[in-house]
Order: structure tokens, then sequence, then C-alpha cells
């Protein structure tokens, strides 16, 4: 590809670079999307597993079923207690609240 001629080298570092540019545009935008998939991937199983948690120390406690929350790693999870539609079942929520960094995730279980 190198030639004798000036400036033909100058062309294909430019045109090797536009195709770089254009493959980056179409990836950035991907691996954003990723990562955003991932964050709340994380939230999802971590809110699961605060409620399982829950569901467990009031099986083995038996103690009421009140409001409260728990922060992990600068993440606030609100634990809810509420009446399911099913016929004298308890069911316990936890939830993340939505903000500019983080989704809204919320995660039920019922008490059997």
């Amino acid at each position: 590809m190198l030639s004798s001629s000036k400036g033909y080298f100058l062309l294909e570092l430019l045109l090797s670079l536009s195709a770089l540019f254009i493959l980056s545009l179409f990836l950035l935008p991907l691996l954003t999307e990723l990562r955003e998939q991932s964050r709340q991937l994380d939230l999802e199983n971590k809110a699961r597993q605060l409620m399982y948690e829950e569901l467990q120390a009031n099986l083995l406690s038996n103690r009421g079923t009140s409001f409260s929350t728990s922060i992990q790693n600068g993440i606030e999870y609100q634990i809810i207690w509420k009446e399911s539609e099913l016929a004298g079942q308890k069911e316990v929520c936890v939830r993340v609240e939505k903000n500019s960094f983080l989704p809204e995730v919320e995660v039920c279980g019922l008490l059997e």
C-alpha cells in the first residue's frame, strides 16, 4: 500500500480513522446500554436477596411486619409489608426509588 507518491499514506490514515470513528459511534451506545442493564440486574438481585432475608427472618422469629429501610453501598432499599390480594397472606416488597443514577426496582414475595 505504500507508494512513492506523496500524500497517499495520509489518505489511507484518514480513511482508517474515519472507519474506526464510525464503528465507535455504533459501539458506544451499546456499551452504555449493557452497563445500564448490568446495574439494573445488580439492583434486582440485591433486592431479591433482601426480600428473602426478610421473609426468612419473619418466619423464624415471627416478628411484626413493619416498614423499614436498609442502606447498602449507598443505595436505600425500602422494605414494605402489605396485605396480599389472597386472603390472609402478607406480602413483602423491597423497593429502590428512581433517581438520576438508579432505575426504579420493586421485588415482591409472599409470606407462606
